[in-house]
C-alpha cells in the first residue's frame, strides 16, 4: 500500500479542522505560544517570498527591494529550495492541535505550498524558465506596466533594475544552458518563432525600446531637469546594458537551445517525464488523480457538451452537419471585428453590463476597479486571445482585462460575452481583487492554487445564463465553444504528455470539437506542450464549483441563496478543492440547521 499523498492529509487535516465533529483544542488560541511561533513563521516566509520575487513586492507597496531583480540562477534556486525545506521542518515542529482554528487551515495550506515546491525540485522542471509564450526577456518588459512611476524616487528604482538587466541575462542564460546539458529543453514545435519576442526588443535606438515607456508622461511632482537627467540616463543604460543583454541572449538562443529542441511533444521525452507530469497533475489539479482518470473525465464531458452544442444548432435553424457548422462559423465575415477598435469597444460594452448584475450573485463585491488595454504586440501572435493582470497590492494600479486584438479573423464576436465574464467580472477581477481585501495571510490573499482561480473564471461563464447574456444562438455557441475548449484540455493535455499523443492529433481533436479557429487551437495546442498540466485546473476547479452549487441546491432548497453560496465560495481565497468541498459542505450543514 502506497502511503497518502500530501492532498489526503490536507483532507483529513481539513475535516479535522472544519468538520461539524471537529475539535479545537487550544482554549484561548489566539494568545497560546504555538500560535504566536506560527505567527512569527508567516511573517518570515512572506518577507522571504518578497525577497526572492522584488517586482512583486514593489507592487505591493513594500519598497525594501526596489533596486533589484530577481535571481535566475540556479544557486538561487538550489537556496529557495533548501529554505522551503527549512519553513518545511518548521512547520513539523508545530503541535498542531495547539493552533487556533484558523491558524491550523493556515498550516496546511503553507504546508501544501512548500512541500509542491520542494518536489518539484526533484524533478528537471527548474530548468524550464523557457515557454512558447514566456521567458526572462518578457518578464522584464512585462515589468514596465506593473511597476509605479509616481515620484521621483520610482523612477531612481527603475533605473537600478536597468542596470541589473546585462547581469539578470547573464544568470538566467547559463540556467538554460544547464538544462540543455541536462536534457531539458522544449519540443521544437511550440517554439517556431519564438526568437521574434526576443528580436522585437532589439531595437536601434533607446528611444524606440519598450522600456522607455515609463518616460512617456512626467509625474507633475517631479521637476523637468530632474526628469530630463533620468530620462537620459535610462537611455545610457538601455543602449549600453539592456539592449547588448538581449542581443546576446538572442544569439544564445539561436545557436544553442533552438538547435537543442526536443521532435517528440510529450514531457515523457525528458529525464524524468512520466514522475514530472504526475507532479504537475497533482500540482494543478489539487487532487490524486491520475493522467488517465483526468483523460477520462474529459472525454466524458466533451461527449456532454458536444450534445448541448447539436441542439444550440438545431436552435439556429442550420441545416447540415457540425462540421459544416464549424465551417460556417470560422469563415463568414459578419462573425469577426473589423478592427482592434470594435473588439475593444464590444468587450467594454459587455463588461459594463455584466457590472450593474453583480448585485444579483453576489453579496460581497470588491472595491477596486478593472480596465481594459490590448496586449502588448510583442507576445499578441503567440498568446492566447485575452488575459487577465492582477491589482497592486498598495491600491496604486487598478486589474486590468488585456485584449488580443491581432489576427482578428481568428477572433469572432460570439465568443467575447463568455471571455469577458472570465476574465474581468464575475471571473478573475472580483475573485482575485476581492481577495486581496480579506483578512488572511499574505501568502494566501496574494496567492492561492490555481485550479480555484481558473474554475471560478470558467464558472464564471456559466454565470451569464442567470444574468441576461447568451440570448442568441451564436453566443450561446460561444460559451459552449469556451466549455468545450477547456474539457478538451483535459483530453488532449493528458493525451500529449501520457498517451503518445502527436501535435498534430492534439491540433485534430480540438479543431473537431471546440469550435475554435485553427489559429486559436495551433496557439492553444503549443501551450499546453511548453506548460504541462497547468491547462487542467479550468474544468478540474469548475466542475467541483458545480458540484458543490448543486449539493447545496439539492439539500438547502428554497433555503438556498445564491449570493450566499458565492461569497461562501470566495471567502478564504484560491483553496485546494478538498479545502473548498470540506468548507461548502459544512456551511450546507449550519444553513439546513438553521
Amino acid at each position: 500500500m502506497q502511503a497518502p499523498s500530501l492532498c489526503s492529509r490536507l483532507t483529513t487535516i481539513v475535516l479535522i479542522i472544519i468538520g461539524s465533529l471537529a475539535v479545537v483544542v487550544a482554549a484561548n488560541a489566539a494568545d497560546s505560544k504555538a500560535d504566536q511561533t506560527f505567527s512569527k513563521l508567516l511573517e518570515a516566509h512572506w518577507a522571504w517570498t518578497l525577497e526572492q520575487n522584488p517586482t512583486f513586492a514593489t507592487s505591493l507597496g513594500v519598497r525594501d527591494y526596489d533596486d533589484r531583480l530577481s535571481d535566475l540562477s540556479l544557486a538561487a534556486y538550489d537556496a529557495g529550495v533548501t529554505q522551503a525545506t527549512d519553513f518545511l521542518n518548521q512547520l513539523a515542529d508545530l503541535d498542531l492541535t495547539a493552533l487556533s482554528e484558523d491558524n491550523q487551515l493556515n498550516h496546511a495550506l503553507l504546508k501544501l505550498d512548500l512541500s509542491n515546491q520542494v518536489e518539484a525540485a526533484n524533478h528537471g522542471g527548474k530548468y524550464q524558465i523557457l515557454t512558447n509564450r514566456g521567458g526572462p526577456h518578457l518578464s522584464l518588459t512585462s515589468m514596465v506596466g506593473q511597476l509605479p512611476f509616481f515620484t521621483e524616487a520610482d523612477y531612481h528604482s527603475y533605473l537600478q533594475r536597468l542596470a541589473g538587466v546585462p547581469e539578470y541575462m547573464t544568470r538566467a542564460t547559463k540556467r538554460i544552458r544547464a538544462g540543455i546539458a541536462a536534457g531539458w529543453v522544449q519540443a521544437c514545435a511550440p517554439m517556431r518563432g519564438y526568437e521574434q519576442s526576443i528580436k522585437t526588443h532589439i531595437v536601434g535606438d533607446a528611444n524606440d525600446s519598450r522600456f522607455m515607456e515609463p518616460f512617456a508622461n512626467k509625474p507633475s511632482v517631479i521637476k523637468a531637469e530632474r526628469f530630463e537627467v533620468m530620462e537620459d540616463k535610462a537611455k545610457e543604460l538601455i543602449s549600453n546594458g539592456v539592449l547588448p543583454a538581449y542581443q546576446s541572449f538572442f544569439d544564445f538562443y539561436m545557436r544553442e537551445y533552438a538547435p537543442a529542441c526536443q521532435e517528440k511533444v510529450g514531457t515523457d521525452a525528458l529525464p524524468g517525464g512520466k514522475e514530472y507530469y504526475a507532479h504537475r497533475v497533482r500540482l494543478f489539479t489539487t487532487t490524486d488523480q491520475t493522467p488517465d482518470q483526468v483523460h477520462q473525465v474529459g472525454l466524458s464531458e466533451v461527449a456532454r457538451i458536444r450534445a448541448e452544442m447539436d441542439e444550440v444548432i438545431k436552435e439556429a435553424g442550420f441545416e447540415g452537419s457540425f462540421e459544416e457548422w464549424l465551417i460556417y462559423l470560422r469563415d463568414n465575415p459578419d462573425f469577426y471585428p473589423k478592427t482592434a477598435e470594435e473588439r475593444l469597444n464590444a468587450v467594454a460594452v459587455i463588461s459594463k453590463k455584466i457590472d450593474g448584475e453583480l448585485p444579483k450573485l453576489f453579496g460581497k463585491l470588491p472595491r477596486m476597479p478593472y480596465g481594459i488595454k490590448e496586449i502588448p504586440l510583442d507576445i499578441a501572435e503567440k498568446t492566447t486571445t485575452a488575459y487577465y493582470q492582477p491589482p497592486a497590492g498598495d491600491g496604486s494600479r487598478a486589474g486590468f482585462h488585456f485584449v488580443n486584438t491581432t489576427l482578428l479573423n481568428t477572433r469572432p464576436l460570439y465568443q467575447l460575452e463568455a471571455l469577458s465574464l472570465h476574465e474581468a467580472v464575475p471571473g478573475h477581477h472580483l475573485q482575485i481583487a476581492l481577495a486581496q481585501e480579506l483578512d488572511l495571510p499574505n501568502f494566501r490573499r496574494y496567492g492561492g492554487q490555481t485550479v480555484f482561480v481558473e474554475g471560478w473564471g470558467l464558472y464564471a461563464e456559466r454565470l451569464g445564463l442567470e444574468t441576461g447574456f447568451y440570448q442568441t444562438p451564436y453566443t450561446n455557441f460561444g460559451r459552449l465553444s469556451y466549455e468545450m475548449w477547456r474539457a478538451c484540455r483535459l483530453v488532449v493535455d493528458t493525451g500529449l504528455h501520457s498517451k503518445g499523443w502527436t501535435r498534430q492529433q492534439a491540433i485534430d481533436y480540438m479543431l473537431e470539437n471546440s469550435g475554435l479557429s485553427l489559429n486559436n487551437v495551433t496557439s492553444e495546442i503549443d501551450r499546453y506542450i511548453s506548460w504541462p498540466g497547468q491547462a487542467l485546473a479550468y474544468k478540474t476547479g469548475e466542475l467541483k464549483i458545480r458540484e458543490l452549487r448543486a449539493h447545496a441546491e439539492s439539500v438547502l432548497a428554497e433555503r438556498f441563496d445564491v449570493r450566499a453560496f458565492h461569497d461562501k465560495i470566495l471567502e478564504n481565497g484560491a483553496l485546494p478543492l478538498s479545502v473548498l468541498e470540506s468548507i461548502i459542505n459544512n456551511w450546507i450543514d449550519s444553513q439546513a440547521d438553521n
